[in-house]
């Protein structure tokens, strides 16, 4: 299993005592940023997460923000992503079981290390359920397809209107003078 990792500002501790805990299980990781205490904008860093976990490079994504809140937002907009905010492990543990979660979103402000780490080993420990969890992911999966934007309509060449045509819908919409 390989983790894509990031965080905003507000993680970028926990973000440390985390890669520290993944290094200790050997479970390897690419931190996709932030590396620094400037303001920088979350949705960023949940799109690179998103992303790589889509691609297939990477099987689980692990983001951290203030609450989490915000970067599991971001990470949903993507079709695919199954985003947990989670600030305990028996949330984190039933969302790979029940939801097959593949990305884990904590929030820094909420959860102390400790925490933090049982909430993602809990998370990498457990497996999903399949059977009616499955029948449910699919149903979510064809609410998320179904609300995919409608892609624009090209008209074919035969569909478009030529300058005469024009002309006549324009006379069609004039109105009607009553004297004549």
């Amino acid at each position: 299993m390989k983790i894509a990792i990031a965080c905003d500002h507000a993680g970028l501790e926990l973000k440390s005592a985390l890669k520290a805990y993944l290094d200790s299980r050997m479970i390897p990781y690419e931190d996709f940023g932030t590396d620094g205490t400037a303001s920088v904008d979350y949705p960023r860093y949940a799109e690179k997460v998103a992303k790589a976990v889509l691609s297939g490079q990477f099987e689980r994504g692990l983001l951290i923000c203030g609450t989490g809140i915000g970067m599991s937002i971001a990470a949903n907009k993507f079709a695919g992503i199954r985003a947990a905010a989670c600030s305990e492990p028996f949330s984190a543990i039933l969302s790979r079981r029940h939801n097959n979660s593949n990305v884990l979103c904590m929030g820094a402000r909420v959860v102390g290390t400790g925490l933090a780490t049982l909430i993602l080993e809990g998370w990498l420990n457990a497996g999903f359920e399949g059977d009616r969890h499955q029948r449910r992911l699919d149903m979510i999966t064809r609410i998320e397809l179904g609300n995919q934007p409608p892609t624009p309509r090209q008209e074919t060449p035969s569909e478009a209107t030529s300058p005469v045509e024009n002309k006549l819908l324009d006379e069609d919409t004039k109105p009607v003078d009553a004297n004549g």
